[in-house]
């Protein structure tokens, strides 16, 4: 590969990334189709992300890339406390590409997941492995979070191939199983073999903005049984803890009240609800024509708290738990049927912030600034993600950007095209500023 001449400027990298990327436009537009319609759902503890993984593989192959699918199934033999034990690795490769350096600079990974959620109850207006594009938006699951993002990282070393251009740092690209449902095994996967870096971008769907920090979050479940299913029909008191579950509302929502009281620091200072609680899903009978007109014996809560970057996030989940059985202790119900408290995965995910002044936000704004033409926002995430497990564990400056699209873990999901070709200038400006 030829070598690079140092850019001088946030401008000069952008007119530069968008000359390489212009060649491989239709390339990556036709890859983003192609992996929205390949299903990758990942449901623990399974996933389904070869078929589309070895997709990606073929396409980078042709562009002669130094391309790696490896077995992630190797973490379950390592002590790690973020290795989610209770998930099937076998038959879920990462896919890692790499674009080797001179030696003389810094070096960028860009890392994505494969994996996306299933389709949901949701109605779609076509099929969420359409791939279908109208209005400029091209729609299916994945689309945004975050297939769009993921082919764009990809795009930046499709484009460094095919000009035999040669960085002063590795520029390094991987695709990655596990990171829906809490998970995080295929980025963890990656730390461990030594795919690390200089420097990461996660390229969710920000819609085009540089996100510095990300919360925390948790998932638990509260299950409430009571009752004898033979005492229905029958003089015996039917006993359930539909109703008593209302009032475990009322505790989650005294946390709702508590948590917007928070100290936010300067980073969430602007978001109304800075740490977020949620109920994700209230379950007793059913109400469909198959089941049965029965009082309800058994009572689901799943509940999700947020976290922001600097909390200590066991020592809160400490002060909830603690909460939590003092109100059974108190309730006339639940203080005979104990309610079980079931963690949807443990430890919790972390958040993660890297400073607005660092040299690697200031890189990544004033590179993707030029190359979208505006100045683009340095924000804070809504959500967690994987992004702690890089940033913190592994030193590593991390940021997100991505494209700009809709609809993540809904129906009609959809990603902006012209966003995606976007998002892989702004990479590759990037880069071609931090890795010399």
């Amino acid at each position: 590969m030829a070598g690079s001449r140092k850019v001088n400027s946030a401008a000069e990298a952008a007119r530069e990334a968008k000359k390489l990327i212009a060649p491989i436009k239709n390339e990556i537009v036709s890859l983003l189709t192609m992996l929205v319609q390949t299903n990758s759902v990942a449901v623990p503890p399974l996933g389904n992300e070869a078929a589309a993984q070895k997709e990606l593989t073929k396409v980078l192959k042709r562009y002669k890339l130094d391309v790696e699918m490896y077995d992630t199934a190797k973490i379950l033999k390592v002590k790690d406390r973020y290795v989610r034990r209770d998930r099937n690795y076998e038959g879920r490769p990462n896919v890692v590409a790499r674009v080797a350096g001179s030696g003389s600079g810094k070096s960028v990974l860009f890392s994505g997941h494969i994996d996306t959620v299933p389709p949901g109850p949701g109605v779609w207006k076509k099929s969420p492995w359409s791939g279908h594009v109208s209005g400029g938006k091209l729609y299916g699951r994945g689309a945004w979070d975050m297939k769009g993002g993921l082919v764009a990282q990809f795009g930046v070393l499709m484009a460094l191939a095919k000009a035999k251009k040669r960085l002063g740092g590795d520029v390094i690209a991987e695709s990655v199983v596990d990171e829906e449902w809490g998970g995080g095994g295929g980025t963890l996967a990656g730390r461990l073999r030594g795919d690390n870096a200089d420097a990461c971008v996660i390229p969710e769907g920000t819609n085009m903005s540089v996100v510095r920090a990300t919360r925390g979050g948790h998932f638990f479940d509260i299950i409430a049984r009571a009752g004898d299913p033979s005492a229905y029909f029958s003089k015996e008191e039917v006993v359930s803890p539909a109703v008593p579950m209302g009032r475990v509302l009322g505790w989650v929502d005294e946390w709702t009240k508590k948590r917007k009281k928070i100290k936010r620091g300067p980073t969430y200072k602007d978001f109304p609800d800075p740490a977020p609680v949620q109920v994700c899903a209230l379950e007793a009978n059913r109400i469909d024509p198959d089941v049965p007109l029965a009082v309800p014996l058994v009572a689901k809560l799943r509940v999700y708290f947020q976290f922001l970057p600097q909390e200590n996030v066991e020592a809160v989940l400490r002060e909830i738990r603690r909460s939590f059985d003092a109100f059974c202790r108190k309730d006339p119900f639940f203080k005979v049927y104990k309610p079980e408290w079931k963690d949807f995965y443990f430890p919790p995910l972390l958040g993660h912030e890297l400073a607005a002044d660092h040299p690697w936000t200031r890189c990544m704004a004033e590179a993707a600034s030029a190359a979208v033409g505006r100045d683009v926002s340095v924000s804070a995430a809504e959500y967690p993600c994987d992004a702690f497990i890089v940033h913190k564990f592994y030193k590593t400056p991390t940021l997100l950007f991505g494209p700009e699209g809709a609809g993540a873990h809904n129906a009609d999901e959809y990603v902006k095209v012209a966003s995606v070709v976007k998002t892989a200038e702004s990479l590759l400006a990037a880069a071609l500023m931090w890795c010399g």
